[in-house]
């Protein structure tokens, strides 16, 4: 472990840190013809103080031309075949930026394009941009934004689920604001089939950013990631609509005539019963999943900016399980679970989201921004679900009429699980931000009041019954029940039984400053600082609990540099101190009791990286590379199941996480952007001093694959991939068990979804609609989706099935979905 550490260590100092682009911003891209075919020869040029400046484009299509920094210019494409056309672009010093285009020979094409400062510091920053066109189109069980998120930064084996772990933390660990507000989930889903539509409407994206690590202090208190989107502000009026076999979706935006209002409101509703019912436990399965969210607009003035967010949701999920048949274990040995279910599962998720933003410019140089949100989530999780299981050998004679079916029981038993469990929470923030912009500084500051009220009621129980013989939880100090062969004369309790009420108020102040600088040193080599501090102060108080309050500082800093070298080339070193104070679950320990004397967990994050821009047969590429260490303190343990995580709230292990990311991404296809990612990463804990093993977000390995392509010949048919391996989690461990005993891997992560769509209208084609009743469409389009292509089993945890006759227990995988198919339309009015 030292030896490793000192190697990250020497790695950091010799790469340096980070920086930003070109000095002279640069505009790049591959210009087509209606058929989606390269065109040689356009003229590119635009008028400059000193003259003219040219370029043309090659037999690739592919053309690049440096601007003038800050300020805005007409740039015309010109050929003989083809109608001139021009884009208004303004870009900063350092910046590059992607402008592709299909060339028409009848209508002439105007645009105008802003690209700021912002823009070209998400490069030094360590900001992964990701397209709102990319999101809508690959292919996935749980599309939208986390879907990609999965692939190039965090890491997921649950397809069903919209939640990630990124570099060997857990689902809580993870930051997501929309337009600045801070976003949250509801907090007794325990499966990701119960999730149904995650926060963020991807067709009200405008723009997402990613950063798996080293984030600034501008951004929260969370160990792991941010993930920050912003949602667009209408230009015009438009209807866009979507629908396939597992829901639809409906977005409505406009403009005022005199532009100081716009607005955008978007339905969607899910059910992902075609995907659960491909699984191997046979069910009876309704779900309803139904969302409206809005976002409204006002500018009175060139001074104030006011916006609303907006979010109603309800997800119901009843679930009643009929059987279950599960093969596993070796050709010469094989071993099948059968299950007979009795009762249901009746859960409710319903939240409510409101947040109100002003933004007021004080003057030139100074900003002033005002957030306000409230969130409310009432959620219920019923169930009475009695298990009666047959464990045993398999008749494998290919004549024989049970052929499939088990032949000799090895273990006979039956499981009840009881719950009615119910949580009222209130969410309260009050914000306020500044900008400051000092002589090429750049200085932000920030202080947030936060109320938190829970109500919540936990009563569950689990009775196990082997053989005959009720099973007492080990956790108690009673008798051990080993009939038939002693008698058993100890009183008859639950496996498992958590009974807990909980009122608690949670009251936090935080509060930061941070302060960055953009310079140039020598002739070009180019230099980017940020340091800063966050301050979060929580006390925490309820019924029967004894009123607790702590501090913990976070500095934070980043450095980059881009030297004076041919190769387009950034470094950059970034860490710091993060902290995380505990959120309510993260109190709760195993038994549903509340500590309020839980710690803040603790990680050092040092993320060294390297992104290099460059050209490959006149096509632009980027590949990013990450080495980070953590070194984390105060650890709250916590055992995972599909998606439920239970702390044991008691801050009792040490742990580490050191990896490597890797990220290359570009037009391997004129016209789209595909992107490939590999990562390895290591993460263990020492609980108590008893010694180092794998945490259960421990995934050594994974690859995955975004990729787009059309028919050459077809350029309308086009072809969307999403391929994803993973290396097997830890496989969990039974309720109770120790889990230095449990150390076992599922088996390994792999699969494929697939998506293919013909252009019926798009901005191309608009103008040789000849139908009539095309005309009124921007956009058409039909496909054709294909879930896990290649039908591979997938699990997500372990079932836990005792053997009477060996005494042991057996593992058994728990399958998540098999191939799917799925038919989707797309329009847009």
């Amino acid at each position: 472990m030292k030896t490793i550490t000192k190697l990250l260590i020497l790695f950091v100092l010799l790469t340096g840190a980070t920086a930003f682009a070109q000095k002279k911003p640069l505009l790049y891209g591959i210009m087509l013809d209606e058929n989606h075919h390269p065109i040689e020869g356009v003229n590119i040029y635009y008028a400059d103080i000193e003259g003219t400046v040219r370029t043309t484009t090659n037999e690739n299509g592919f053309y690049q031309i440096q601007l003038p920094a800050d300020r805005q210019v007409v740039v015309w494409f010109e050929h003989i075949s083809f109608k001139l056309s021009r884009i208004e672009i303004t870009m900063g010093a350092g910046d590059t930026y992607e402008f592709s285009s299909l060339m028409l020979n009848n209508v002439e094409q105007m645009g105008s394009l802003i690209i700021n400062a912002e823009t070209g510091s998400k490069r030094v920053e360590g900001v992964i941009s990701i397209s709102p066109e990319t999101i809508r189109n690959i292919p996935g069980a749980m599309p939208g934004v986390e879907n990609i998120i999965k692939i190039i930064g965090g890491n997921s084996n649950n397809e069903l689920s919209s939640q990630y772990a990124v570099r060997g933390g857990n689902y809580d660990e993870n930051l997501v604001y929309v337009n600045d507000i801070e976003i949250y989930r509801p907090f007794l889903i325990r499966s990701g089939q119960q999730e149904g539509l995650s926060f963020t409407n991807t067709s009200m994206v405008e723009n997402v950013d990613f950063s798996a690590g080293g984030f600034q202090s501008k951004y929260g208190d969370k160990l792991s990631s941010v993930l920050n989107i912003t949602y667009r502000k209408p230009e015009k009026n438009a209807i866009q609509a979507d629908a396939s076999f597992l829901g639809a979706a409906v977005t409505v935006e406009g403009i005022s005539k005199n532009k100081k209002w716009s607005g955008i409101i978007g339905g969607r509703y899910r059910n992902n019963s075609l995907l659960v019912n491909s699984k191997e436990t046979q069910t009876n399965y309704k779900p309803t999943f139904v969302d409206v969210q809005t976002l409204l607009n006002y500018n009175p003035n060139q001074k104030w900016e006011f916006s609303f967010l907006g979010n109603i949701s309800q997800n119901k999920y009843h679930y009643q399980p009929l059987t279950r048949q599960t093969n596993f274990g070796t050709i010469d040995d094989p071993v099948a679970l059968q299950i007979f279910y009795d009762g249901r599962e009746k859960d409710e998720y319903r939240t409510y989201f409101g947040a109100v933003t002003s933004k007021y410019k004080v003057s030139d140089n100074f900003d002033l921004k005002f957030i306000g949100s409230v969130y409310h989530t009432q959620e219920q999780e019923y169930f009475d679900i009695l298990a009666q299981y047959a464990l045993g050998e398999v008749d494998t004679n290919l004549g024989s009429d049970t052929y499939g079916d088990i032949q000799f029981a090895r273990g006979v038993g039956s499981q009840l699980n009881h719950a009615r469990n119910d949580l009222d929470a209130l969410i309260v923030n009050a914000e306020v931000k500044g900008y400051h912009d000092i002589k090429k500084n750049l200085v932000e500051w920030g202080i947030k009041y936060t109320r938190e009220d829970f109500r919540d009621r936990l009563l569950e129980w689990e009775v196990i019954d082997s053989a005959g013989f009720s099973l007492n939880a080990p956790i108690l100090d009673l008798p051990v029940n080993n009939q038939p062969y002693t008698p058993y004369t100890g009183p008859l309790v639950p496996y498992q039984n958590v009974r807990a009420l909980n009122f608690v108020t949670i009251n936090r102040v935080q509060g930061y400053a941070q302060w960055s600088r953009r310079m140039v040193v020598g002739d070009s080599v180019q230099l980017y600082m940020n340091a800063g501090a966050r301050v979060h102060q929580w006390q925490v108080s309820g019924d029967n609990l004894e009123s607790k309050s702590q501090v913990v500082i976070s500095p934070r800093a980043q450095f980059a540099i881009k030297p004076k070298w041919k190769k387009d080339m950034v470094f950059r070193l970034s860490g710091g101190l993060y902290y995380q104070p505990p959120f309510y679950r993260e109190l709760r320990d195993s038994l549903g009791q509340v500590n309020p004397d839980v710690k803040a967990q603790r990680s050092i994050h040092i993320v060294a990286a390297n992104d290099y821009s460059f050209t490959v047969n006149n096509k632009r590429f980027k590949l990013v590379s990450e080495a980070y260490y953590k070194k984390l303190d105060d650890v709250n343990t916590y055992t995972l199941e599909n998606v439920r995580i239970r702390y044991r709230a008691n801050n009792d292990a040490v742990a580490y996480a050191y990896g490597l990311d890797m990220r290359l991404n570009g037009e391997f296809v004129p016209g789209t952007e595909s992107w490939l990612s590999f990562g390895y990463m290591k993460t263990e804990e020492n609980i108590n001093d008893r010694g180092y093993i794998a945490r259960p977000t421990d995934q050594r390995l994974k690859f995955g694959i975004l990729f787009q392509d059309y028919v050459p010949t077809i350029p309308s048919l086009k072809m969307y991939l999403n391929l994803v391996y993973n290396t097997g989690l830890p496989g969990g461990s039974p309720s109770y068990a120790d889990s230095y005993q449990y150390q076992s891997r599922l088996n390994d992560y792999r699969r494929a979804d697939a998506g293919f769509s013909y252009v019926i209208v798009d901005a191309q084609k608009k103008d040789k609609v000849s139908a009539t009743w095309l005309k009124p469409f921007e956009e058409l389009s039909i496909g054709l989706e294909i879930f896990n292509l290649f039908d591979n089993q997938n699990a997500i945890t372990n079932t836990w099935v005792r053997d009477v006759y060996t005494k042991s227990q057996y593992g058994i995988p728990n399958y998540l979905t098999s191939r799917v198919f799925s038919l989707k339309l797309y329009a847009k009015i």
